[in-house]
């Protein structure tokens, strides 16, 4: 009797410590996965860090609040501060449609589609574009005001709001275009306009 109670000592023994070696070996795969999982969370508004997104790079300014996307067509989604006396905040968006998303000049009549002026007509004849470069990579700039109405229809995302503004580029990369859109009250958009063209020279 005494020596099967050593024997089932030992049995009992042996278990814990395989039990507590199986622990050990669990644990830094544990910790990788936490690290993984952290590597890839949206990187601080105010960190200098670039924030990867797929086959392009960029560093959002100090100042820019970084968000997490509300649709999965979003890549990236900021929050820019609105001005004293503006009504909201501005919001930049990032979308990336896996090398789709129309031509360049199909998203600027889009999106200048979306502003009216004053007497309700569109406000495209009054949007500027302009170009550059920044990195090798091919920028086409829009900037438009007036009334924003969101593209009407079922996609609107609300009443159509007045004394509004957009700034947005299209990326050419050789991996299909990325669209960069802000938009916002007018005096917000003035207030962050020499972040957002910093924002641009980061694009690579």
């Amino acid at each position: 009797m005494r020596v099967g109670g050593r024997s089932a000592l030992a049995l009992v023994l042996t278990l814990a410590a395989g039990a507590a070696l199986a622990a050990c070996s669990r644990d830094p795969e544990d910790h990788r996965n936490a690290r993984v999982v952290d590597s890839i969370r949206p990187a601080p508004a105010h960190g200098g860090a670039a924030a990867p997104a797929g086959t392009l790079r960029f560093t959002p300014p100090s100042g820019w609040v970084t968000e997490t996307p509300t649709s999965s067509m979003r890549r990236a989604q900021y929050r820019l501060a609105r001005a004293d006396g503006d009504p909201e905040d501005g919001e930049l968006v990032v979308f990336y449609f896996e090398g789709q998303g129309g031509s360049i000049q199909a998203n600027i009549d889009r999106w200048t589609g979306q502003f009216q002026k004053s007497d309700g007509t569109s406000a495209s004849g009054d949007a500027r574009v302009s170009n550059k470069q920044t990195h090798g990579i091919p920028l086409t700039i829009v900037d438009c005001s007036g009334t924003y109405t969101g593209g009407g229809g079922p996609m609107a995302s609300g009443p159509p709001k007045a004394n509004f503004r957009m700034l947005a580029a299209v990326a050419e990369t050789p991996a299909g275009p990325w669209f960069f859109k802000l938009t916002g009250p007018a005096r917000t958009v003035a207030r962050w306009e020499a972040s957002f063209q910093g924002f641009l020279d980061t694009i690579q």
